[in-house]
């Protein structure tokens, strides 16, 4: 069994569906609930699942930044030239605006993070096997 398998199960929020919208800018399954779409709010805010060795691919937010709020498992957040970091649970995570980035689960572990949102994501290249078999 898969460490951290009980992520998959929603332990503080719901795991939600599968992520079918943004399924072609991830390697592996992830699962999406959205917690907050209000239009008079300019912040979108979700939580992500990912199975384990799920990654999203390289992206860039415009216009905005991320957080992420690591709420369960182990994971991996990498910015474009630099080492990646290991995540778990109460990990924060900031991306500022026009930074590139990837963030995904653990080749044997279930991850879970809210995401808050703000700006347009610019959905760029697959992290490669070799790149996520590299991370360390």
């Amino acid at each position: 069994m898969a460490k951290h398998e009980e992520i998959k199960n929603g332990v503080i929020f719901p795991t939600g569906e599968k992520n079918e919208v943004y399924s072609q800018f991830f390697v592996g399954q992830s699962y999406l609930k959205t917690l907050i779409s209000d239009p008079k709010v300019n912040v979108g805010v979700g939580n992500v699942t990912f199975e384990p060795g799920c990654r999203n691919n390289w992206h860039i937010h415009r216009d905005g930044f991320q957080l992420l709020l690591v709420t369960g498992g182990e994971g991996w957040y990498q910015e474009e030239g630099k080492p990646a970091q290991f995540l778990t649970a109460g990990d924060v995570v900031v991306t500022h605006d026009g930074v590139k980035h990837w963030h995904g689960a653990a080749k044997d572990s279930w991850f879970e993070h809210i995401a808050i949102t703000s700006g347009t994501p610019e959905w760029l290249e697959a992290v490669t096997d070799e790149e996520y078999n590299n991370v360390k």
